[in-house]
């Protein structure tokens, strides 16, 4: 969840690691820091608040160091403040770490390090690893392999990033369940929590798997250029690795004259899912069609915004694939482990592929021989590697802490999956699948039509900014679309929403309706179009407000609603990909109105990989 930073190169890199830092600043956090090696010394900063902050204080000082880390950190251990701030330092002042994850069995090893008198200057779990490394370097270890040591001994989760004075042309890396990743440049090297943090210098990126330690060292970069990478495992076992390219550009990473990213996001999202439905998704499927015959139940797995597409696609793949479905959030799943065996398909959905409950839910239905499936954005990211078959979305970085764009493409990527399902198992005729594909490659034009709804979304904010609850409903597919818009309601705008499954209404929610009291409800032609007109009528029988989001031409609603969104006709598999535009737009334009922190909403990080 933090943000890590590291570089060596030919000439000063604080401001590569300032830099490196604010393209970070989407994964949440709150304090920041960073530390070069200069003379034999190391000179750092850090501070409480944001990198705005540390700025100011760097203002005025000169770096010339060439080697340095810099971190944000999201707390967990200790509050937010200037000392629990990386990064941390031995007794000796010899060696520097920075920390991304949760050392479990950090309050047993304090205990240890204070009674051979180590000295600590916060309150957090990271340090205890820096006076771990200390030890084993006084012991006449070398860094890697006090670094191994040390990993060997640590429960949880880590991407540390460790800088040492007497080695000053070296940075050690380390991962376990937290990313990190290596940029190669043509001048410099880097260690990052995330390749944005770079990408303005390389596209050139290997990526660290779970229990492996990295050695960067550029010995005579100055004169020859020469780079050296060197990777072992925690068993000391050397290990070979990939460079892979990078697919898109610094550009993708910035907002191009938008005011957020969430609204670039949002706008980018037609051309996002226009690139994902026309990858050839059903070549890769194709050699595992007789494994994929042959299951007999599916499990959706996810956190977050990747689980209401989970629960959208449950209703599409029960109907079409006609197949027992579940989705089942990945914080639960261990803890209420359902019955798994090779006839299982367990799909796995994350935007960043480095979710820590879904990674962990992946690990867990794996030891019972399930075939596993990732659905991703994140080419080379934990999740890709540790499954059997991955599909990928092709929604460029997503910067914003709210997803928008990996929604709808994760949407889209489900559909064409689901489609695929159902002709391998042949329960819709080739006529069908061949409908329901044109109805995906429609799409992006479709959702063109409802981005320019944006006037109308931005009057129903102004009106109801001030309000302090909102109720979304939805039926069938749309029931995911009630809680996707109440979640971005809440992250984005701090003001309480509440999805419900429209028919439960009158089982307790209805009491809360009034004048004052917003309620968005998802009501497209289709199914269960009757029953929801039923539902707003009792909302509007008691004072409510409704916002309703329908069919283009639907003069019946426009009659009964107080807002009405249009969205073009669909099958039902493809509306809640149209039908989460108006919930994102509703909420943003509710957040800016308000003030909010868009795209760093409070106490939030974008990559959640602890626990």
């Amino acid at each position: 969840m933090c943000g890590i930073i590291g570089c060596i190169s030919n000439k000063p890199v604080a401001g590569m690691l300032l830099d490196g830092l604010k393209r970070l600043e989407y994964r949440g956090y709150d304090s920041a820091g960073l530390v070069v090696l200069e003379n034999g010394v190391f000179r750092w900063e850090k501070t409480a608040g944001k990198i705005k902050d540390l700025e100011e204080l760097l203002q005025g000082q000169t770096f010339s160091g060439t080697i340095g880390i810099g971190h944000t950190r999201w707390a967990t251990h200790g509050s937010p403040s200037t000392c629990n701030a990386h990064p941390f330092f031995s007794c000796d002042n010899s060696v520097a770490v920075v920390h991304n994850g949760i050392i479990e069995n950090y309050h047993q090893l304090r205990q240890e390090l204070v009674r051979k008198k180590h000295r600590f200057q916060s309150e957090t779990d990271t340090e205890v690893v820096v006076h771990l490394v200390e030890d084993y370097l006084k012991a006449g270890y070398k860094p890697i392999e006090a670094v191994r040591q040390v990993c060997r001994r640590l429960n949880g989760s880590f991407a540390l990033v460790f800088m040492f004075t007497n080695h000053p042309n070296l940075l050690i890396g380390a991962r376990l369940n937290s990313p990190l990743v290596v940029g190669i440049g043509r001048k410099e090297v880097f260690l990052a929590s995330d390749v944005p943090a770079f990408l303005r210098n390389t596209r050139r990126v290997v990526y660290l798997h779970d229990r492996q330690i990295v050695a960067l060292a550029q010995a005579g970069l100055r004169q020859k250029g020469k780079q050296t990478l060197h990777i072992i495992d925690f068993a000391g076992k050397k290990q070979s690795y990939h460079i892979s390219q990078v697919r898109w550009n610094i550009q993708s990473a910035e907002k191009e004259g938008y005011a957020h990213f969430m609204l670039k996001e949002i706008e980018e999202q037609p051309e996002a899912v226009r690139r994902t439905v026309n990858y050839p998704h059903l070549s890769v499927l194709e050699p595992f069609t007789e494994r994929l015959r042959d299951i007999n139940r599916v499990i959706l797995v996810a956190c977050g915004t990747a689980w209401h597409a989970c629960l959208a696609t449950k209703y599409a793949m029960e109907e079409l694939v006609r197949i027992p479905t579940e989705a089942i959030l990945g914080s639960e799943f261990r803890y209420a482990l359902p019955p798994l065996d090779k006839k299982t398909l367990v799909i796995a959905v994350s935007q960043s592929g480095e979710t820590a409950d879904t990674l962990a839910a992946v690990r867990a239905a794996k030891e019972h021989g399930v075939f596993s499936l990732a659905v991703c954005n994140v080419v080379g990211s934990t999740l890709t590697r540790e499954v059997d078959l991955t599909l990928y979305t092709f929604a460029g970085p997503e910067i914003s802490v709210a997803s928008t764009k990996a929604y709808t493409a994760q949407l889209s990527v489900l559909a064409l999956l689901t489609i695929r399902l159902a002709a391998i198992r042949k329960t819709i005729t080739r006529n069908m699948e061949d409908k329901l594909l044109d109805e995906l490659r429609q799409l992006p034009n479709k959702m063109k039509t409802v981005l320019r709804n944006k006037k109308i979304i931005e009057a129903c904010a102004e009106a109801y900014k001030r309000v302090g609850n909102f109720m979304y409903i939805g039926r069938r597919n749309n029931l995911a679309t009630a809680y996707e818009g109440a979640l971005k309601m809440k992250e984005i705008s701090y003001t309480h929403a509440e999805g419900y499954g429209a028919g439960e209404m009158k089982h307790g929610p209805l009491a809360l309706v009034d004048g004052s009291f917003p309620t968005v409800a998802v009501i497209l032609k289709d199914c269960v179009y009757e029953k929801m007109v039923s539902n707003i009528r009792e909302i509007k029988a008691r004072g409510g407000i409704v916002i309703a989001v329908a069919t283009k031409g639907d003069k019946n609603i426009s009659e009964i609603a107080d807002w009405v969104i249009e969205t073009p006709q669909v099958l039902e598999i493809t509306s809640p990909i149209l039908a989460a535009i108006p919930m994102q737009l509703l909420a943003y334009y509710t957040a800016v109105k308000k003030g909010r922190e868009i795209d760093q909403p409070r106490n939030l990080a974008k990559s959640v990989t602890v626990e």
